[in-house]
């Protein structure tokens, strides 16, 4: 039900310590930066791991577009978005877009022009990604251009996205065949390193598209069969007691050949997950999706107990769920 995240290999730092002598945070199984010749995990990263802050469970919670931010984090290989700063973008900052990943597992980086992009699937430092991705953020508004930065740990004070972003602007990813984002018309191109990253990735994509007639609902092909993730809003019981009504009803396919079959938790919210048949494109989901959407809402309305057998298709739900995150 989960997806593969395209791997990437993070780069080593050009540095061993920060200029506040602090060691940057890599990839777990990479080198340390302080040279002790250990992986990071066994060296500096035991430290971070023991100063990781209080798990924040739903840490987009405020943001527009909650759902497609944790579909970006956790479903979606080739996206981005573009973001609205509260206080304006920069001089020297034409735009801010957040990009799924970046090429050698980036967590954001100032390029050639000045524009920034922000990584989303990036291993974090500290149980906040909300802080952690503004922090990072933060670097990357005023990294020398054609740069990349690095990750590193967060003060526990510091600004989340919430604080920086404009809570009026809207927030449309736009999914992409492939990494190719990566790489416009700059010399980022010139790399040897990150054209093998580019096409690392774009092997392990998974084909995904976002529906346009409903919220937040991403269909995808698997070398199996084809799926439908669509992550939701409403409060888990509810939206439990709603998908076990209609599932006691015969009424929570998208169809012929397609069921409900569970669902998994990621960063707060509930992601209910259909298997389709090969033959079913993103297309064909549009209309059987919209009319389930329909059929949801009302049985989110009702307040009737639930019957014996909707407890039972509760129960099997609820045996079915997944926790990501």
């Amino acid at each position: 039900m989960g997806k593969k995240r395209p791997q990437t290999r993070a780069g080593k730092p050009s540095a061993a310590t920060g200029a506040d002598g602090a060691v940057p945070v890599v990839g777990a199984r990479e080198p340390c930066p302080c040279g002790s010749g250990r992986r990071y995990k066994a060296c500096h990263g035991r430290e971070a791991a023991h100063a990781v802050t209080e798990l924040v469970q739903r840490p987009f919670e405020g943001l527009p577009g909650e759902c497609d931010w944790v579909a970006l984090r956790e479903l979606v290989p080739a996206a981005t978005a573009p973001l609205v700063l509260k206080d304006g973008l920069p001089e020297g900052v034409p735009s801010v877009t957040l990009a799924t990943v970046l090429p050698m597992a980036w967590p954001a980086l100032r390029r050639d022009d000045g524009s920034v992009l922000l990584a989303l699937q990036n291993d974090t430092s500290s149980g906040d990604l909300s802080r952690d991705l503004a922090d990072t953020l933060r670097r990357a508004l005023t990294a020398e251009p054609g740069s990349p930065v690095a990750g590193q740990r967060v003060p526990a004070d510091g600004p989340r996205l919430q604080d920086l972003l404009d809570p009026q602007a809207g927030f449309e990813p736009t999914v992409h065949t492939g990494f190719e984002f990566w790489l416009p018309d700059s010399a980022d191109n010139s790399s040897p390193e990150v054209a093998a990253s580019l096409e690392r990735a774009n092997a392990a994509a998974i084909p995904t598209v976002r529906l346009s007639g409903v919220e937040s609902a991403y269909w995808c092909e698997t070398p199996e069969k084809n799926h439908l993730r669509w992550v939701m809003p409403h409060p888990e019981e509810r939206l439990l007691d709603a998908l076990a009504r209609l599932h006691a009803a015969g009424t929570s396919s998208l169809g012929a050949g397609t069921r409900l079959v569970g669902s998994f938790r990621a960063h707060g919210l509930m992601v209910p997950v259909w298997d389709l048949p090969r033959e079913m494109g993103a297309e064909e989901c549009e209309k059987p999706a919209t009319e389930l959407a329909g059929r949801l809402a009302a049985a989110l309305d009702s307040d009737a107990p639930l019957t014996a057998e909707e407890r039972r298709a509760r129960g099997g739900l609820t045996n079915r769920q997944v926790t990501l995150s």
